[in-house]
């Protein structure tokens, strides 16, 4: 592969990164958020043993879970493009 097509794919691998990141650190302050609040209504829901409450909680709970999951799938899209990264810079190199 050619030294700027190399370089062309290092630059837009970088943007990516860049993209993912700064989603990363909004979707980590939302999960922070979500996963207090389903855990505040998760004691709500002990303390007033109301079938409401119950419902509640466990629809905040699975708001909570969706955005783990998406954290997660972030993290991996990161690590993924951290790898074709090196793996360019590598054929920078040779």
């Amino acid at each position: 592969m050619g030294r700027r097509l190399v370089e062309k794919r290092l630059r837009d691998v970088g943007g990516r990164l860049r993209e993912l990141r700064s989603s990363l650190a909004i979707v980590e302050e939302q999960m922070a958020h979500l996963v207090d609040e389903a855990d505040d209504m998760g004691l709500r829901s002990l303390v007033s043993e109301t079938p409401g409450a119950d419902l509640e909680y466990r629809e905040a709970r699975r708001h909570a879970d969706a955005m783990v999951r998406h954290r997660d799938s972030i993290l991996a899209a990161i690590a993924e493009l951290e790898s074709k990264q090196d793996q360019l810079l590598e054929q920078m190199r040779a």
